[in-house]
């Protein structure tokens, strides 16, 4: 007889309490490791022969679906908050955060409209003032939490193409045009070919000018100049950090009267610092603005967030009909409703975990953790500098690092980021670099988030090399 034919999905047992009992365990044993261990993948086909079969009929019990993952599955998934996890854009979620995760979870609140959500709304909205205060935008702008840039770039651009066409009837049928450089995020192409609309490249690796931007408009032809409706800076690349010329960009955009968005889902999290925020000057002259707080806000996965100068504008893009949402726009209902400023109807809080570690540790904690980040690149910049061999391929750019070792090739890159990776060691991987003669060099890059990496893992890191 099956195990399961006299109980029911949502039924409270003894199993399940031992089984909460067992998870919370884990949890606690998760959140308070000083050394999480770095994790490996392996192959879809290795993995189904150790795991078997584990959606049956009547099920495997919570017992050894459990044990499943905890020494199959999570060894085979990369910790992102490990200290020597320095590849791409890690993050490191602050243990309050991962907490207030759970009680997300928990609390099954819809997130979309303000009549289901109320509190965990209002508790997103405490952080998004602070964050909107922190780009210093205009009174009125706001902003909503997103599952991360991706869809806060998607929300700010769809906005950007609706008011544009708003402008003119004609352009309801023409091509939309994005100018952006070719440092801006993979991301901005993606969406481009959401929204159907074309993206011209800045070619240059570097900070994008603002004396470039108007020239490759003043080369536009007038039938193509007719399809601009938006130009994307970028506040913080991903491979190195650097930041555009905001300001002068921000002068192009106005003069030519097209929507200026600021993609800063990284390089963001930068202003809490009054040491890096002037780097920034010109993002409080943005359209809109896309932050990701699961980056450099110690936020979990997943949290995004984009902010908008007129949220009006947002909401005649988003806002969907529909007659059993006829209620959410009843005055009785009446409150902010998030799904109508960006891309997604339902949606969870995700907001409340930086929330709540915002609200347990003061804002103070957040520069400080911010500024470590940047500490570490600028001390590694030196070690490396230092080092016969090893050369740095720029000066540090807020948290990223790109160097060099004199005479690897690109395998080489390869073979010792696939080494300390199933060493257990480090997660160091390599990236391209545009060079002035055009061509593209491999060298190797650090992203620092985690304050908890230390000078001596750095140094162990260069060694290994």
């Amino acid at each position: 007889m099956s195990h399961n034919k006299s109980r029911r999905l949502h039924d409270l047992d003894i199993n399940l309490i031992e089984m909460t009992l067992d998870i919370t365990k884990y949890v606690i044993s998760r959140i308070t490791e000083t050394d999480p261990k770095l994790g490996y993948f392996q192959s879809e086909e290795e993995l189904k022969k150790l795991t078997g079969e584990t959606i049956t009929a009547d099920g495997i019990t919570g017992e050894k679906a459990f044990e499943i993952w905890k020494n199959i599955l999570a060894p085979a998934s990369a910790a992102i908050d490990h200290p020597r996890h320095l590849a791409f854009v890690p993050a490191a979620p602050s243990r309050a955060a991962i907490m207030f995760d759970l009680v997300a979870s928990a609390s099954s609140i819809h997130g979309a409209y303000w009549m289901e959500g109320a509190g965990g709304i209002f508790a997103e909205n405490q952080a998004m003032e602070w964050l909107v205060s922190l780009t210093g935008m205009p009174k009125g702008a706001f902003g909503v939490f997103t599952s991360g840039g991706t869809a806060a770039n998607l929300s700010a651009i769809v906005t950007a193409r609706e008011y544009w066409r708003s402008k003119d009837p004609a352009n309801e049928s023409k091509k939309g045009l994005i100018i952006t450089s070719i440092g801006a995020h993979s991301s901005i192409k993606a969406m481009a070919k959401v929204t159907d609309a074309e993206v011209m490249l800045i070619d240059s690796e570097e900070k994008m000018l603002g004396s470039e931007l108007e020239e490759t408009i003043n080369q536009l032809d007038e039938q193509t100049r007719s399809r601009l409706f938006a130009v994307v800076a970028t506040g913080g690349t991903t491979n190195a950090g650097i930041i555009d010329e905001l300001d002068e960009i921000a002068k192009v955009c106005e003069k030519e009267e097209v929507w200026y968005h600021i993609d800063a889902a990284y390089g963001g999290g930068a202003l809490v610092t009054p040491k890096t925020r002037s780097l920034f000057k010109g993002i409080e002259r943005a359209d809109s603005v896309t932050i990701d707080p699961h980056k450099w806000l110690f936020s979990p996965y997943d949290c995004g967030a984009v902010i908008y100068k007129e949220p009006e504008l947002a909401k005649k893009a988003h806002a969907q009909e529909g007659s059993y949402l006829e209620i959410f726009k009843d005055t009785g209902a009446n409150g902010f409703n998030p799904s109508e400023y960006q891309i997604q109807l339902t949606r969870r809080v995700r907001g409340i975990p930086l929330w709540f570690s915002l609200a347990m540790h003061g804002t103070k904690m957040y520069e400080k953790a911010v500024e470590r980040g940047i500490e570490l690149a600028h001390i590694a910049g030196e070690m490396i500098t230092n080092h016969p061999d090893l050369e740095l391929v720029r000066e540090p750019s807020l948290s990223c690092v790109l160097f060099r070792k004199k005479g690897w090739a690109p395998d080489d890159y390869r073979h010792w980021t696939y080494e300390n990776h199933k060493a257990g060691f480090a997660l160091v991987t390599p990236t391209k670099w545009k060079k002035r003669d055009g061509s593209y060099e491999t060298c190797a890059r650090f992203c620092f988030i985690n304050p908890d990496t230390t000078n001596q893992d750095i140094q162990d890191i260069l060694d290994s090399m």
